[in-house]
């Protein structure tokens, strides 16, 4: 027996298909699309050291350091030369676009939202039993025993139990709204009243509120989720009709599927 196998075009339609992955594939094909027209629409050009950059980021972002790198990640993922200039023309054009379309809405959708940016230092241990939550929060009120000692009874977690609950500087979005609402209405340092969620009853000392400064990491961040809403917004105005062999977006009538069963 042979050890090649052949898979043809029709194998991989075919197992796109069949693994329900073509949807997801279209909306990757209709936002490249969108890119580089609305770019082109909107006068976006490309210079070659520019380009050149793009192409340098793209080999260090996947490791390949040395030429024999660069042609084996070509190989295996079937790609020429020409594909590698064209991602990184498509990566720099995204970037660019972003920047055209929304570097000057950055600021204002940062102080309309300022209060999703806050961060906060905490200290946290989280119990199943309610009643064993509240007698320990009043034991540490009335200083009976330590947070550092609770957290060596309660935490599994090897690191956090060595760090003594640390949590270290959490988003108010990387909370439960319940906890959220607890840990930034705190006056730091402060431990606040048990809060129950569906992962158990947290025992939670808030150590700082940081108020949110808007940093390059912050501005990266905004400018990424404007640049996907608008691309979804864009996708979402579109009725995209894919051509697989015969067919042109042509469902099974739901009575076929159903036949058996009903």
């Amino acid at each position: 027996m042979s050890n090649i196998l052949k898979i043809s075009k029709e194998d991989i339609i075919y197992h796109l298909k069949i693994s329900c992955q073509i949807p997801s594939l279209l909306e990757a094909i209709a936002t490249r699309k969108i890119i580089t027209e609305t770019a082109k629409k909107e006068g976006i050009s490309i210079e070659i050291a520019e380009l050149q950059q793009s192409a340098d980021n793209l080999r260090l972002v996947n490791n390949l350091i040395k030429a024999d790198d660069t042609w084996e990640w070509l190989k295996k993922h079937y790609l020429s030369l020409d594909n590698f200039e064209e991602i990184a023309n498509l990566n720099l054009l995204s970037a660019k676009l972003a920047h055209h379309l929304f570097a000057d809405k950055i600021e204002p959708f940062f102080y309309a939202h300022q209060i999703s940016y806050s961060g906060a230092v905490t200290y946290e241990v989280i119990l199943d039993d309610e009643d064993l939550a509240l007698e320990i929060f009043y034991a540490l009120q009335e200083g009976e025993i330590s947070f550092q000692e609770v957290a060596r009874q309660y935490i599994q977690n090897p690191e956090i139990r060595r760090a003594g609950g640390y949590q270290g500087i959490r988003k108010r979005s990387d909370f439960r709204p319940e906890v959220a609402s607890a840990v930034f209405a705190a006056n730091p340092p402060e431990m606040i009243k048990p809060v129950t969620t569906p992962k158990g009853v947290h025992i939670i000392i808030v150590e700082e509120i940081i108020a949110p400064q808007l940093n390059e990491q912050i501005r990266v961040g905004i400018l990424g989720d404007l640049f996907t809403n608008w691309l979804k917004e864009q996708i979402n105005k579109l009725e995209i009709m894919a051509t697989l062999g015969d067919e042109i977006n042509s469902p099974v009538s739901p009575i076929e599927i159903f036949s058996e069963a009903s």
